[in-house]
């Protein structure tokens, strides 16, 4: 790492270990509890604000906003992983829950991620968002899959690096602190997220995420677990009832820009062009949240008319559990509805006749697989990113 590319700024600075075998790293600095927010950024705070205000009024007006908010947290997993280098889509993690055979490498590090969501919301019961809850998740995402052999739920104790391929300390791009600083960084974000705030919560949680990955305490998993911070923050800060607002895949189609904006904060404490890229993302990512939900509240309203005609009750449930999981097989519909082997298959079957699900043939009966074609086809979706 090239100490003359980085300033000494509110944010921290990059100067050389102590000991016989220095090196440069960066040294943060405790989050700034106050910024000069330029006119443009405070033109874009407002819009992102005003747009997920419109997505949690959204959330508040749906009928059942949790049959949107398991596919909303896939397609938010999907995107996060991709952006480390894995090739799942949703589809193939929507069959894989689905499917009795184990699934691949890629997407289990998908399930993985999705797991340790819903672990750290229902922890948020429990315990407040603090280093212990981020190690609980973290011990999740890394579980049984590549990184599991990088200390799963600690917190580093040794040096770390980002870098292209076969990068060393000396040539790398970024070097995060060394771990000794960790404790004090964290316990700065522990106070950050719940002191009484100075700055406005979008704001707040573009900071937290910053901080996250230049602190980057975790030998893997530092970026899906600071993209997971995002949406955990505007919960306990009651910015959302739902948890419907995912980042990722904005970031992923702007990767490259997102990790330039987030170096630019170090090397030149430019907070500006994090700001932009963060607030714009917001504004994109809750439009489209809610553009997407409408589109499936309507198709949910046109799927019970479908299954009018069927009259065991049986219907009417399978469809909500068709916009939860859009790959269906008898076994989880056996689980879920607490409904024999044969009712679950006579329900997949008239719901396939009645043009709501489509049967998937290809291994035998218990293998026998149903999707909700048109589900998958909103959440598949690309969406236009300006």
């Amino acid at each position: 790492m090239e100490v003359e590319r980085f300033a000494s700024t509110p944010f921290g600075r990059a100067r050389r270990t102590l000991g016989r075998h220095g090196y440069i790293a960066y040294f943060p600095r405790t989050i700034p509890r106050a910024l000069d927010i330029s006119t443009e950024n405070l033109l874009r705070l407002a819009d992102a604000e005003a747009a997920l205000g419109r997505l949690a009024g959204a959330g508040r007006l749906l009928p059942h906003p949790h049959l949107l908010v398991r596919p909303y947290l896939r397609r938010e997993a999907v995107a996060s992983t991709r952006i480390e280098g894995t090739q799942a889509s949703l589809v193939d993690v929507f069959d894989a829950e689905a499917s009795q055979q184990p699934p691949t490498a890629d997407v289990e590090e998908v399930v993985n991620y999705v797991r340790a969501m819903e672990v750290g919301l229902q922890r948020l019961a429990e315990l407040p968002l603090s280093t212990r809850l981020i190690r609980e998740m973290h011990a999740e995402i890394l579980a049984g899959v590549r990184g599991r052999d990088r200390q799963p739920g600690e917190l580093r104790s040794t040096q770390n690096w980002i870098g292209p391929p076969g990068a060393t300390i000396e040539t790398a791009t970024f070097v995060p602190p060394p771990p000794d600083e960790l404790d004090d960084l964290l316990s700065d974000l522990e106070r950050f997220v719940h002191e009484r705030p100075t700055l406005p919560p979008l704001v707040q949680a573009a900071l937290v995420h910053y901080q996250f990955e230049t602190i980057h305490p975790f030998l893997d998993g530092n970026g899906r677990l600071g993209r997971l911070l995002v949406v955990f923050f505007l919960v306990i800060r009651k910015r959302l009832q739902e948890p419907l607002l995912y980042l990722s895949p904005y970031l992923e189609i702007r990767r490259d820009d997102y990790y330039a904006a987030l170096q630019g904060v170090r090397e030149r404490g430019d907070i500006a062009r994090w700001l932009q890229l963060f607030l714009d993302g917001v504004r994109v990512q809750a439009a489209d949240a809610v553009v997407r939900a409408e589109r499936l509240t309507d198709l949910r309203e046109e799927y019970r008319a479908r299954a009018r005609s069927i009259t065991r009750g049986t219907a009417n449930a399978l469809v909500d559990l068709a916009f939860e999981h859009p790959v269906l097989n008898a076994r989880l519909v056996e689980s879920r509805l607490a409904v024999t082997r044969p009712a679950a298959l006579t329900a997949l079957r008239q719901l396939a006749e009645a043009g709501v699900l489509s049967e998937i043939s290809g291994g035998p009966r218990g293998q026998l697989r149903w999707r909700a074609e048109e589900v998958l086809r909103v959440l598949v979706e690309e969406q236009q990113v300006p």
